[in-house]
Order: C-alpha cells, then sequence, then structure tokens
C-alpha cells in the first residue's frame, strides 16, 4: 500500500519521527513560553540548559552508574538549581530595562556554557544506552514501533499537558500570572514574589533538562545540541504566540510533524519549513496562532 507514491510503512515511520520531533519542540518550547510569559526574558540559555541536561543524563550513568529512570529526577533538580542562581544573581537585575538585554545575557551564558563543555568533552559526542525496560519495539502490523520513541511522545504529553494545568488551572498558577502582572499587589498578601519569579525560571530550566535527559539516548550528546535546536525552538514559539503555553505545545507537535512529511515528499525543504511557516505567520498574524494581539 502507498500514500501518494510513498510506501506506508516508510510514511508512517516518517511521521512518527515528525512525532518525536515534534515531542522535543514541544517541552522545549513551552519551558521557553513559560519564562518568556511569566517573566517577559527571551532565555536564549535554554538550548544550552537542554544540553546540560543530557550531559547530566550521561555524567550520571558514567560517574555514579545511576541510570535513566533516576537521571529524570536529578537531571532537573540540578539544571533547575543553576537556573536559579542564574535568575537570583543576574537576570534579577534586568526585569525593569529593555528586554533586549536579558537576552543578550542569556545569549552570552549559551556561548559560555558551550564553550566550557566543548573544553570538557570535546565536540565528538557521547553515546547514552536507551534504558533496559524500553528497548526493542513493538510491532503494529502496518509499521514496528521503538518502544522508547512511543515513550518519548507519551512522556512529553504528560509533561506539556501537566504544565499547562498548573500553570492555567490551579492556585498556584493564578499567583504566578498575578505575580508578574502587578507584584506589589500580590507581595502584599503575604507572597513572596521575588522568590517565585526565581522558581519559575528554575522550572523552565528544569523543563529543559528534562528534554535533555529524553533525547539523550536518540541522539548523540555534544555540546552544539543545544544551539543547533534552540532556533528551531523560537521559531516554534513565535508561531504559537509568544508566552502562549498551549501554543507552545500544540505548534511543537503539529511542526515536528509537518517537518516529519516534509522530509517524506520534499526533503530539500525539510530543514527550512518550519522557518517559511514562521515567514508567513509573521506576515498574517504577528502574535502567532495563540498569541493575543496588543
Amino acid at each position: 500500500m502507498e500514500i501518494f507514491g510513498v510506501p506506508l510503512q516508510a510514511f508512517l515511520g516518517q511521521l512518527l519521527l515528525g512525532l518525536v520531533n515534534g515531542s522535543f519542540y514541544a517541552v522545549l518550547s513551552l519551558g521557553l513560553a513559560v519564562i518568556f510569559g511569566l517573566l517577559g526574558i527571551v532565555n536564549f540559555a535554554h538550548g544550552a540548559l537542554y544540553m546540560m541536561g543530557a550531559y547530566m543524563a550521561w555524567l550520571l550513568m558514567e560517574k555514579f552508574q545511576i541510570g535513566f529512570w533516576w537521571a529524570l529526577i536529578l537531571a532537573p533538580i540540578v539544571v533547575g538549581a543553576i537556573g536559579l542562581v542564574i535568575e537570583r544573581t543576574l537576570l534579577k537585575r534586568l526585569y525593569k530595562i529593555d528586554p533586549i538585554y536579558g537576552l543578550l545575557l542569556t545569549f552570552g551564558l549559551a556561548l559560555i556554557a558551550e564553550g566550557v563543555f566543548r573544553d570538557q568533552f570535546g565536540v565528538s559526542g557521547q553515546q547514552y544506552a536507551v534504558p533496559e525496560l524500553l528497548r526493542g519495539a513493538t510491532n503494529l502490523g502496518f509499521m514496528v514501533l521503538p518502544n522508547y520513541r512511543a515513550f518519548v511522545v507519551l512522556a512529553s504529553l504528560i509533561i506539556c499537558l501537566g504544565t499547562w494545568f498548573i500553570i492555567e488551572r490551579t492556585r498556584l498558577g493564578a499567583y504566578l500570572r498575578a505575580g508578574t502582572e502587578n507584584p506589589a499587589l500580590v507581595q502584599a498578601f503575604g507572597v513572596n514574589v521575588p522568590m517565585m519569579v526565581a522558581l519559575t525560571y528554575a522550572a523552565g530550566a528544569g523543563l529543559a533538562a528534562v528534554a535533555g535527559v529524553l533525547a539523550a539516548p536518540v541522539i548523540q550528546i555534544t555540546p552544539l545540541m543545544g544551539s543547533n535546536l534552540i532556533i528551531v525552538v523560537f521559531a516554534v514559539v513565535v508561531i504559537g504566540g509568544m508566552g502562549s503555553i498551549m501554543g507552545a505545545i500544540l505548534t511543537g507537535l503539529m511542526l515536528g510533524l509537518v517537518e516529519g512529511l516534509t522530509k517524506v515528499f520534499y526533503p530539500e525543504a525539510s530543514n527550512i519549513v518550519v522557518f517559511v511557516i514562521m515567514a508567513i505567520m509573521l506576515m498574517i498574524r504577528p502574535a502567532g496562532l495563540f498569541g493575543k494581539e496588543k
């Protein structure tokens, strides 16, 4: 059976690959959207935090024999703590001035992190084994589905929807949104707004680390892995709408699928299709699919 001249198995395989990539885009753009939507910071260090999450998983395995499942917990905590230090020592000084300074600072931090990891680990890349529980594949009849890739999609959906629910449907999320819009009023009710803001940035950094740990078994871990992905993720956030949590999730998944289908029907355009869509979106709706016009 063929679809537009492409064998069904090849078509579904590329669709699955696109969905997996879209899952990484969704988790990473979710962290960016949380940080920008609640703090107003264009966090160019997000790719470096993603890379740190992957390296943390690898180091936990190599140095301490700590496996994938613990790495999913420990790596986001460690990277989140690094994010907390960054916010408390550097970013907190920039909230009341032009956002370009936050962008330049985080861009500089990303370059520093990339340089440090290149010096320590080189650029050849490290391999991280798929956890034993998720090895192998399941034969669905019409295609063979790798177990780990299915897990990545499922885990990403749970993480994304859980984060959206916390921010949009809980009292904590209401405090976060109110604290960024009117911090003086919220602080008058006894809420420690500066610490809440710092923890929000740490949570965004932790989300990037989660994506890094999930990516470790399916790609080579290199210091450049974050910088190679962050531009695409920023395009995803722009298309979905800067600061829109649900926009980041849905657009990340959608663009992953579009990218996967483009590799089937027009492979030459697969590396630029996201940016073409972004350019069209900026022309017809600058606020993005789910963003609010000002």
